[in-house]
């Protein structure tokens, strides 16, 4: 027979087993669990958030693995040192410094448009930052997420003045040259099927030499992002005999992306470009930032880290915003500085101007 005490002592302890699962609350965080967390929310701020998978290995390795350009002027190219410069370039200098306080902890990884989905997906780089669309497939079918738009663009095409055409239509029945693994080939099939005209495309695997056969007469035309043109342009035996059509056939709106599944490290990719933005807005650049630290603006404030807890709750310190700017200044100091008025490309802010301003650059508040 059962014995009767040992049944309902048994009883009792499955009762309460099985009560816990169903408590609003973990019973074993009460009491001295509670001055352990309370004693580690007095430390520093990277400490107290738990770091995703991303950003741990970064922090690990001591650097950010940047997927970038092969060499595009402005976005992203090495000079002949080996350093690096551009757009692109200058987001993951600012990444770095947003996780580490230093923009030199990075390293650029240089992929042709056929590899750069590959090296992301398998964990070769943190990011991509390589002048590249953000799309409905991309966003969602490759396991990867865009964090904004670093530049509004558009396809265009270069051509021959010599050649006297002044629009695309002109290009009917023509050759032109592209880079294969982009959205080029899709917009180029888009635009002359739409228009019941015919064309030939000469694609290659490398820009650099689509560039070279263009150059060399055999395609009519070259066709890219027109920022990505304006940048070619320059790499031409002859560059002022060329020029970039009028004509944008499409929305090209570039940006990093990150792989799916590690919302932590999303988030400061993406907070990193929404301080350049807020920066610029607010009037903070490279040269004023750490006055602007006694500012009385709460916007100011609280994007410098001076209120609020924001670069804690994503595993950063309170002031990493600060070093950001301190690293590459603002959003338009980073845009002229590499593509800008006063640069070889010369290209205008455009689209990329502040939404106060006439353009379409806009980020969310901080707060």
């Amino acid at each position: 027979m059962k014995n009767p005490l040992v049944a309902l002592i048994v009883g009792i302890l499955i009762g309460v087993g099985g009560l816990y699962f169903f408590l609003p609350y973990d019973p074993l965080t009460l009491g001295g669990g509670t001055a352990q967390v309370s004693s580690a929310g007095a430390g520093d701020g990277a400490e107290r958030a738990s770091a995703g998978e991303t950003l741990r290995r970064v922090r690990n390795r001591g650097f950010v693995q940047c997927g970038v350009s092969q060499g595009l002027p402005g976005f992203s190219s090495p000079d002949e040192r080996g350093n690096w410069s551009g757009i692109d370039v200058d987001f993951c200098r600012a990444l770095a410094a947003a996780i580490f306080g230093d923009p030199e902890k990075v390293r650029f990884r240089p992929l042709s448009a056929k590899d750069r989905f590959t090296a992301l997906q398998s964990g070769e780089i943190d990011i991509l930052s390589r002048n590249t669309t953000w799309t409905m497939s991309r966003d969602t079918q490759l396991g990867f997420d865009f964090i904004g738009v670093t530049y509004y663009d558009g396809q265009s095409f270069m051509v021959r003045k010599a050649a006297g055409i002044k629009s695309a239509r002109g290009l009917a029945g023509g050759t032109i040259c592209t880079e294969t693994g982009t959205t080029t080939e899709l917009n180029l099939a888009d635009y002359f099927r739409s228009r019941g005209l015919s064309y030939k495309v000469l694609s290659f695997e490398k820009n650099e030499e689509a560039l070279v056969a263009y150059d060399r007469g055999r395609c009519d035309a070259y066709t890219t992002d027109a920022s990505g043109l304006y940048a070619q342009r320059l790499k031409l035996t002859d560059a002022d005999a060329n020029m970039v059509l009028d004509d944008v056939i499409s929305k090209e709106p570039l940006g990093p992306a990150v792989r799916q599944g590690d919302p932590q490290w999303e988030d400061i990719a993406r907070w990193t470009l929404n301080a350049l933005l807020n920066a610029e807005e607010l009037g903070i650049t490279s040269d004023n930032v750490d006055e602007m630290l006694e500012s009385g603006n709460p916007r100011v404030r609280r994007l410098l880290g001076r209120e609020g807890a924001y670069g804690e709750a994503v595993g950063l310190r309170a002031d990493w915003a600060v070093h950001v700017i301190r690293a590459v200044g603002n959003y338009g100091q980073m845009f002229e500085r590499n593509v800008g008025t006063e640069t070889p490309l010369g290209i205008k802010r455009g689209l990329n101007a502040l939404w106060s301003d006439g353009g379409v650059q806009y980020a969310p508040p901080v707060r």
